[in-house]
């Protein structure tokens, strides 16, 4: 692993961009329970690399921070993202969980320039994951929703470094928001301008109040160093370098094709109905979710014996749920509109010669069950997901869509080499 100094950035430009004051006046947001499942120690980190050999510092210091500058006064309902978020403590009182926005609340971005090999960051092959965490501001692990870097790699291109707190913006919305600033970037024109109508996400269940007790009692008694700010907001600790490699891996419409048929005559040779669903999704996951089993046991030896056969291995990822309600909300609905699939299946099928059939397979049943109701066991959403957090070796989680298509996302600065 290289050393943590050689991936030291220098920061060139600061500026802090929000809604003009007349603009917008102070107000609170409320959160929903659909967002209140989403609080979260760490925010959703995303870092688009953009291949530019002709980069110099003059045009991204101004550029960067006026395109986005663009952004926030033509729609009001990215407000979210320039805003604070506070988790209240106070078990009496729900409603001191929000998102508030007081007159100079406002995103930072900072331009940087780096002397790392940009090629190699952009590759398939393993690199250091510790390259990858100067490419964020360090104000992204503090309570503010939004915070980010633009790095430039001389005569090679430019990272856009971008956190988001979860609670303020799924990962739909979050890409809405980059798609915006994108465009405001290039042709300047108003395009999907978001939809923030709180009052769509009803809660007769009382699940908002559920999921924030969850929560509480999970930071109550989280052994995991925090610290409360004034609001009552989370802030995380810094990152912390670690011995982990980032890996790319491809798989072509040939090797897809060979795995949903690998599942299919599977299935048909066990004299079992049809998988529910095999998706490009759901065999690339599965493929990904059995080899990372077998590597995880390897790596800490766990095949000789530390784990029973019956052991449970753990599947989640967030699922879009604007068009599974009785009543759509609209695509452009702005905050969080998810539910968690979750699939489990034991460990001597999973490692078995067969693993990547009964992985699909539990996917499959998974997606199927929240198309028949989304909301369906919801009030123990939380709680399970929080269970499984304390044996991290036992969970993989994804996240992510190709729905989202972020590789076509341009901000007119060249091909999109690499999205983190």
């Amino acid at each position: 692993m290289a050393a943590e100094s050689s991936y030291r950035v220098k920061v060139v430009d600061e500026s802090h961009v929000g809604p003009p004051w007349s603009s917008v006046s102070p107000k609170t947001i409320p959160l929903t329970f659909l967002d209140m499942i989403w609080i979260s120690i760490y925010p959703m980190q995303r870092i688009f690399f953009y291949e530019f050999p002709d980069i110099n510092t003059p045009h991204f210091t101004q550029n960067i921070p006026q395109s986005q500058a663009l952004t926030f006064p033509h729609s009001p309902t990215f407000l979210p993202l320039c805003c604070q978020s506070y988790l209240s403590t106070a078990a009496e009182s729900l409603f001191n969980s929000y998102i508030s926005y007081k007159k100079g609340d406002s995103v930072l971005v900072s331009v940087a320039e780096s002397d790392s090999d940009f090629n190699h960051l952009t590759a398939n092959q393993a690199r250091d994951n510790n390259g990858f965490h100067h490419l964020l501001s360090e104000e992204t692990h503090a309570v503010p929703s939004m915070a980010v870097q633009v790095t430039f790699f001389p005569n090679s291109g430019i990272s856009i470094g971008i956190a988001v707190n979860d609670v303020a913006a799924d990962g739909r919305s979050f890409n809405h928001f980059v798609k915006f600033w994108a465009s405001m970037s290039v042709t300047h024109r108003l395009e999907d301008l978001p939809c923030h109508e709180k009052g769509l996400v009803e809660d007769p269940d009382g699940l908002a109040s559920i999921y924030l007790n969850d929560w509480r009692n999970f930071l109550k008694n989280c052994s995991a160093p925090s610290s409360a700010n004034s609001g009552g907001g989370v802030t995380p600790p810094a990152v912390v370098p670690q011995d982990k490699v980032r890996l790319t891996l491809v798989l072509r419409r040939a090797e897809i094709e060979k795995l949903k048929q690998l599942v299919i005559t599977a299935t048909q040779t066990q004299s079992e109905p049809a998988a529910a669903r095999i998706s490009t999704y759901v065999v690339t996951c599965a493929f990904m979710w059995v080899p990372w089993i077998k590597i995880q046991e390897a790596e800490e030896g766990t095949t000789g014996g530390h784990l029973d056969d019956d052991t449970l291995y753990h599947f989640m990822a967030p699922a879009d749920c604007r068009e599974r309600f009785e009543l759509p909300f609209p695509p452009t609905y702005f905050g969080n509109c998810l539910a968690r699939l979750s699939a489990s299946a034991k460990r001597s099928e999973l490692i078995g010669s067969n693993g990547i059939v009964v992985a699909a397979k539990a996917i499959g049943r998974a997606i199927c069950k929240l198309e028949n109701g989304p909301l369906t066991g919801a009030e123990n959403s939380l709680s399970h997901f929080i269970e499984k957090l304390t044996m991290p070796s036992l969970l993989v989680t994804v996240a992510g869509s190709p729905k989202f298509r972020v590789y076509d996302t341009d901000f007119g600065c060249g091909a999109n080499r690499r999205k983190v």
